[in-house]
């Protein structure tokens, strides 16, 4: 059997992600995305766009120094334009370190991402990680 295109699009963008492929993430996104970020830290809120979404991204590796990944480990589709992807994040930040399991849950139009809704097993964990 052949990969779902919707589970292909999301573990291409994990990929892209993961090598700070900007331009491909930018592809993935419509123009108007937007990605939730729960919590009550610097990146919490709603990131409205495609340029803002990547200014996110730009700014996770930044705080970082460029040690986040991204665990992939599962996707999973409903063939109507959803999908839910399961990760665990890793992270240095100062003198701080962060192994935590998250989840995005997308809307996909068109063959492209409109909607990111971020979750995290542990949101005190990641405001204070992200103070």
């Amino acid at each position: 059997m052949s990969e779902h295109p919707d589970r292909a699009l999301i573990r291409r963008g994990y990929e892209a992600f993961g090598k700070g492929d900007m331009e491909t993430l930018a592809s993935m996104m419509t123009a108007d995305v937007i990605h939730h970020v729960p919590g009550s830290n610097q990146f919490s809120g709603h990131h409205k766009g495609r340029e803002a979404c990547l200014d996110l991204y730009r700014r996770w590796a930044e705080e970082t120094m460029n040690t986040m990944r991204v665990e992939l480990l599962s996707v999973l589709v409903d063939g109507r334009g959803h999908a839910m992807s399961h990760h665990i994040t890793r992270a240095d930040r100062g003198d701080r370190g962060i192994e935590i399991g998250g989840g995005l849950f997308f809307t996909i139009v068109g063959g492209k991402i409109t909607d990111i809704d971020q979750c995290t097993a542990d949101i005190q964990e990641e405001d204070i990680f992200w103070g």
